[in-house]
């Protein structure tokens, strides 16, 4: 597939029609190590490679992001107490109308996926789907054998129809455990938990699907999911 470069530029967050047009004719775009000044020129857009004032971008039709979320941030554009996540990544990605794949509560931390597909976005966010979410939190008192065969069993939590129950219950240390849900209820672990009468006092999600986020992330960093990933995902 062939798109003008102005609307290359266009499609992947620079700007307007006319924004990406000016860069162009500014001499600040180049491809192939040769500077383009002609924004009406077709160029197939598959592999591409193209550099904007010295800062090298891939033609991606779709984003797709995971992020090591850190604690004290929002999962929104329009953050109410704290920075917001969008804050961390290049703003082109944001007038690409990313957002966030699900959302984590600003005192989570963990694995964050955020894509402007919005297919994706409902594959993994639609409760229908039954994607796994697997958390790791401290507690406030030591955990009981009860607590963890109730969850496993399930809790009705107060305002829903069915119970919620864990797809599996891990016990890490006296007061930590890792725990397995497919669904995305409202505050779901920490309610969970507050049903058998314990506290969540620190809360971080470790996998989605079949994707564990990489300890080579660290918090506040981002990065683009490989072909690999992906397919780790879906499951």
């Amino acid at each position: 597939m062939e798109m003008t470069l102005e609307k290359i530029l266009q499609s992947q967050g620079f700007g307007t029609r006319r924004q990406c047009r000016d860069l162009v004719l500014s001499g600040d775009v180049e491809i192939n190590g040769e500077v383009c000044e002609t924004p009406s020129e077709r160029i197939p857009v598959e592999g591409l490679t193209f550099v904007v004032d010295g800062k090298a971008w891939q033609y991606r039709e779709h984003l797709y992001l995971m992020m090591h979320k850190p604690e004290g941030y929002e999962c929104s554009h329009e953050p109410q107490h704290h920075a917001s996540v969008f804050a961390l990544v290049p703003w082109q990605f944001l007038n690409r109308n990313l957002q966030c794949v699900g959302r984590l509560d600003q005192d989570t931390t963990g694995l964050l996926l955020l894509s402007d597909d919005g297919q994706f976005i409902h594959r993994y966010t639609s409760p229908k789907k039954h994607v796994s979410k697997v958390y790791q939190m401290t507690l406030a008192d030591d955990l009981t054998e009860d607590q963890v065969s109730t969850l496993e069993t399930g809790v009705q939590l107060h305002h829903e129809r069915n119970v919620s129950k864990a797809l599996s219950c891990r016990k890490l240390a006296s007061n930590s455990l890792e725990m397995a849900i497919d669904e995305g209820k409202y505050h779901q672990v920490k309610r969970m938990m507050g049903a058998v009468g314990n506290k969540v006092v620190s809360l971080h999600r470790h996998a989605i699907g079949g994707l564990i986020l990489p300890e080579d992330l660290e918090p506040g960093q981002w990065r683009y999911l490989t072909e690999a990933e992906l397919r780790k995902l879906a499951g």
